[in-house]
């Protein structure tokens, strides 16, 4: 049996601020464990820790990235053994439904030396502040960048042809969900596409979209249609039961840049950069939204003034990500104050008890 493990984000730094959808990939778990504690208490590790487990024993195991940390996790799901564990500390806060019944808390926070932490309360506070200060910095710069985007957008949206669009977008519909109709209700998980993260542009997208059998690539430009035709896609396949992975923009959260049909084993995407991938199958699709629909001289009409919006719309999100990049560094710095204050081998009680839980309480593993 293969097994296959997913990657992605729920949560975002983007140009709306910050963005959490933990929610939707969350509220069909009947176990969910919410940890508690500050930086470096190992909350990443310990999701890592038991994810590894549970692939050893064959089970699929999704890894929630963080998007100020993409090597750091906010969150692990097993969907086998309805069971997830994630970082509940502050910006992702996960609200219990039924607390107790459902959601239960773990706090690691157990595990650290009061006496040597308070030492440094005053380095702990600055370095707090500061990581503070940069995030709403970040957004106003991300946000400046939108705004230029759509001064990008507005070009080709000029020059589209609409009439086109309208046939494109119905005849990709039929293409991938042909006459398939489930009598059931759809279940939709928001995701992110990708993050802007202390590493610049980050994604996961070669390794979620490898399993898929249809894979389609849309390329074009911005204000193409991308977003429009995944919108209609995803609001007919609701319509006809299909569960979907919506992957939202991690720049713009109201756009979308992919969508998997996990029942048709379909991915369609946008291959654009700054996460630009090419066919490598066969009976890979290409869909080239600007050669169908937007007028062919466009580029070079415009090429004066879209080399000006690039070059202002880039140098936006550099601004940003410069931003993120320091507050990365402060809170590496953070977390040695806490590193240093804790007691790892309360951590490794704490992941014995939680996988006895795990493996006693929600199903035995095999």
């Amino acid at each position: 049996m293969t097994i296959f493990s997913k990657h992605y984000f729920v949560c975002a730094n983007s140009a709306k601020g910050f963005q959490n959808f933990f929610p939707s990939n969350l509220k069909s778990l009947n176990k969910i464990y919410i940890l508690k504690g500050g930086p470096g208490t190992g909350k990443s590790s310990l999701m890592k820790k038991i994810g590894t487990a549970l692939e050893e024993k064959e089970y699929s195991v999704e890894y929630i990235h963080c998007s100020s940390d993409p090597d750091s996790l906010d969150g692990l799901i097993c969907r086998t053994l309805s069971i997830g564990i994630v970082d509940g500390t502050s910006p992702h806060v996960v609200e219990p439904t039924a607390p107790g019944a459902i959601e239960e808390y773990i706090n690691l926070g157990i595990a650290w030396n009061i006496e040597e932490l308070s030492k440094h309360k005053k380095e702990i506070l600055y370095l707090q502040e500061e990581i503070a200060a940069c995030y709403p910095k970040a957004y106003e710069k991300f946000a400046e960048a939108l705004a230029i985007h759509d001064e990008w957008e507005k070009i080709y949206i000029d020059h589209m042809n609409f009439k086109k669009a309208n046939v494109l977008t119905q005849e990709v519909i039929s293409e991938i969900l042909g006459a398939t109709q489930l009598s059931k209700r759809s279940t939709i998980m928001h995701r992110f596409f990708g993050g802007s993260t202390p590493k610049g542009a980050f994604d996961f997208v070669p390794d979620l979209i490898e399993p898929m059998k249809k894979r389609y690539f849309i390329k074009g430009r911005p204000g193409s249609g991308k977003s429009t035709l995944l919108k209609k896609l995803l609001a007919t396949a609701q319509l006809r039961g299909l569960d979907v992975e919506v992957y939202h923009c991690g720049f713009d959260p109201d756009s979308l840049d992919m969508l998997i049909i996990p029942e048709l084993e379909v991915c369609i995407f946008d291959s654009t950069s700054p996460h630009e991938y090419f066919p490598k199958r066969e009976d890979d699709h290409t869909i080239d939204m600007y050669k169908q629909l937007i007028s062919p001289d466009t580029d070079l009409t415009y090429e004066k003034e879209l080399a000006h919006i690039s070059k202002r719309y880039k140098f936006c999100v550099k601004e940003g990500l410069s931003h993120l990049t320091y507050a990365k560094m402060l809170h590496d710095d953070l977390e040695k104050y806490y590193i240093d204050a804790t007691d790892f081998t309360i951590l490794d009680d704490i992941y014995t008890h939680l996988m006895k839980h795990i493996t006693s309480r929600i199903l035995p593993l095999k």
